[in-house]
């Protein structure tokens, strides 16, 4: 009797979101992009392009460590010399660094 009853008030009507709403957004994924994904597309290219061109005598590290020449060359595989008489087959992809010329004589 003496309260009276409270009624919700209407909803405001919903404005369409603009393109400010999403700019954080955008440039977030911008940043992402330039700092984290091209970077690494990048890398991903040049390590393909290095595994392609790996010929008989390049001296390269693989990523176990080991330093050794290339003896031979398969489609899919390298035969890595490390030291004489001690070959190792490893996968391509598995060549982290080429190094060059003459660097095994100096660390040895």
């Amino acid at each position: 009797m003496f309260i009276s009853n409270a009624y919700a008030e209407a909803a405001a009507p919903v404005q369409g979101a603009g393109i400010m709403d999403f700019l954080p957004l955008i440039a977030l994924v911008a940043v992402f992009y330039f700092l984290i994904l091209r970077p690494q597309g990048k890398r991903a290219k040049e390590q393909k392009a290095m595994v392609e061109a790996l010929q008989r005598g390049d001296e390269v590290v693989t990523a176990g460590g080991e330093v050794g020449r290339i003896s031979k060359v398969y489609e899919l595989y390298v035969g890595v010399e490390l030291a004489e008489n001690v070959e190792v087959t490893v996968q391509r992809s598995a060549i982290q660094t080429v190094l060059p010329k003459g660097t095994i004589k100096t660390i040895k």
